[in-house]
């Protein structure tokens, strides 16, 4: 898969632009500020419909404009199809192929499938569980789009439902407005647990899928690691029953469902209380640790310690890079390679990290770059070069 000719309207800095791609190495050279990054976001939000740069979609408007459009051509399997998203302010985007409109556009999503390393991987290792959330169910909607619509009801249940127990956190106790907010929190529970469950289960199961990636990524790119030092557990907000945790990637969403109400029930009065959802897989977190270098037979051997707190900036860069490049990893192996796109993340790296995550993603069949400088781009990644300098995208032909 690959993206062959990007065009933007009125996204972020650019009024117009439209830009010939192809398979293999393309990088997008400027300073800062210049819009090189731009580009390449444009390419991600085809692929997710959200951006790893902001949370919102009004930022990537360009100032002044009410609408916004990314159009890209995009070959697989030797054949071409037109993706278009019209991004509106204050209204409903809407999603296009080959000039037809989506009954969704969410229909779009997973069409093109992209891997983003860029600065900010770091909150993956030190950020909070919320950003962990993200990169798993990111990860999920590539692989199977339709979770898309599991998240999209999840963030309406736990909207209502949180509505729901402020009402009846306020109201006066055994009032029959407290009576009525408490008998519908019963219904909501049941939608909470419900879909709740299905997302438990798809996040537990594609961890379990994941862990070994993880392990041999870190492997490569950490100087003399090796396979099981690092490791990725999942931690639910409440105790899986006892399937869950035997065989992760065959849950029983039944017995999650369950489990997940008799949580509910147990922690009603906290949820009072404090007007919040407490229990649900939007509490969850995924964990990150490594193991220390105690040798094996010594008091200590076998000993894990989180990532967060204890890691080196060295150790938790190398884990966040392991975690991308297992997201890429397990993709491929689906049997289709995503587009990979290095966001100005070879200027964090040192000379040896460089050379050894380039070596890693040469073969990849696209690869968007994006640098300050030309020299930050390593010669593995030696390929069609674009300056971007004041709104303006030149191929570099020298």
């Amino acid at each position: 898969m690959h993206v062959s000719h990007l065009a933007l309207h009125n996204f972020r800095s650019y009024g117009l632009v439209d830009v010939p791609l192809g398979p293999g190495v393309t990088a997008f050279v400027g300073r800062n500020g210049q819009g090189k990054t731009n580009l390449v976001e444009a390419v991600d939000y085809l692929s997710r419909l959200s951006s790893h740069r902001v949370a919102g979609d009004t930022p990537l408007v360009k100032a002044g404009a009410e609408q916004a459009i990314v159009r890209a051509a995009v070959v697989k399997d030797g054949r071409t199809a037109v993706l278009e998203v019209e991004i509106n302010v204050g209204k409903s985007n809407k999603g296009r192929i080959n000039k037809s409109t989506l009954p969704r556009v969410r229909d779009i999503v997973g069409l093109v499938r992209t891997v983003v390393f860029s600065p900010d991987d770091l909150t993956l290792v030190k950020g909070d569980p919320g950003d962990r959330r993200r990169f798993l169910d990111d990860l999920l909607v590539l692989r199977t789009p339709r979770l898309a619509g599991t998240i999209g009801d999840l963030e309406r249940v736990l909207k209502q439902r949180s509505t729901l127990l402020k009402t009846a956190g306020h109201a006066r106790r055994g009032s029959s407005s407290q009576d009525a907010a408490l008998s519908t929190l019963d219904v909501w529970d049941t939608h909470l647990a419900r879909v709740g469950a299905e997302l438990l289960a798809e996040r537990l199961a594609l961890v379990e899928h994941l862990r070994p990636y993880v392990g041999a990524a870190y492997a490569t790119v950490a100087r003399g690691a090796g396979r099981d030092d690092a490791a990725i557990a999942y931690k639910s907000s409440f105790d899986l029953p006892h399937t869950a945790v035997t065989d992760p990637a065959r849950p029983d969403r039944a017995e999650l469902t369950e489990a997940m109400l008799a949580e509910l029930a147990r922690r009603r009065g906290d949820e009072l209380d404090r007007g919040v959802c407490l229990v649900g897989p939007h509490r969850d977190d995924l964990l990150l640790s490594l193991g220390t270098s105690v040798p094996d037979g010594e008091p200590g051997a076998g000993t894990r310690l989180p990532v967060k707190g204890y890691a080196s900036h060295g150790e938790s860069w190398s884990f966040a890079l392991a975690l991308r490049l297992a997201s890429y990893d397990l993709l491929r192996s689906d049997g289709d390679d995503p587009i990979l796109v290095l966001d100005d993340v070879f200027a964090e790296l040192d000379a040896e990290r460089r050379v050894q995550l380039a070596e890693l993603v040469a073969d990849a069949e696209q690869v968007l770059v994006t640098a300050a400088v030309a020299a930050d781009v390593p010669e593995a990644l030696a390929g069609v070069r674009f300056t971007v300098a004041g709104g303006e995208v030149t191929r570099d032909d020298g």
